[in-house]
């Protein structure tokens, strides 16, 4: 009894820390001599707004199975994203298939200029100032990816700064840089 105890406590701890996002609930077939096989595929984004997002992809004969088996997947998949204030450090592009996403900073109170799957990807990482474009293949699951693969590719200015053994400052944004000069 104990033990049921401390598991759903530390259940209800991780669902505090992250936020989940379902971003597409799909009926897959499979067939077979028979017929059709019919399955639900639930495509899951968490993170936790400060730059940890994870993704994960559940099948199952019952949607909420699907779920809990994507949610699962995705919290084991968690990734760090290097993010800059409330936007990324620089531009980035990410392929997946057919898929195309390209993500641009920008300046604060811009909001998050996406739509569908990016959207939620971008949201749950903890930006809130950002420009995007999806361009090429509009499969939802290809589109996340490339999102993924986008915020994989960021680098933080600092890093990147010592990398080309220049000063951070000369690697910010140009909006970040017309401040410190006025």
């Amino acid at each position: 009894m104990a033990e049921k105890q401390f598991t759903d406590k530390q259940q209800f701890e991780t669902q505090d820390a992250f936020e989940e996002r379902v971003i597409e609930i799909a009926r897959v077939a499979k067939v077979v001599k028979g017929g059709r096989r019919f399955q639900f595929r639930v495509t899951v984004v968490v993170g936790d707004k400060k730059g940890t997002i994870g993704m994960g992809v559940g099948k199952a004969n019952a949607v909420p199975d699907a779920m809990r088996k994507a949610s699962e997947r995705a919290r084991k998949d968690l990734r760090e994203v290097s993010l800059f204030g409330t936007t990324i450090p620089h531009e980035s592009l990410g392929k997946v298939a057919g898929a195309r996403v390209f993500l641009k900073p920008a300046s604060a109170g811009t909001g998050v200029i996406a739509a569908g799957g990016v959207r939620a990807v971008l949201e749950v990482a903890g930006v809130r100032d950002i420009l995007t474009k999806s361009m090429g293949s509009a499969n939802v699951l290809n589109v996340v990816m490339a999102t993924f693969g986008a915020l994989d590719g960021l680098r933080s200015p600092a890093l990147e700064a010592a990398r080309r053994g220049k000063r951070a400052e000369e690697l910010m944004p140009f909006w970040e840089r017309r401040k410190q000069h006025a």
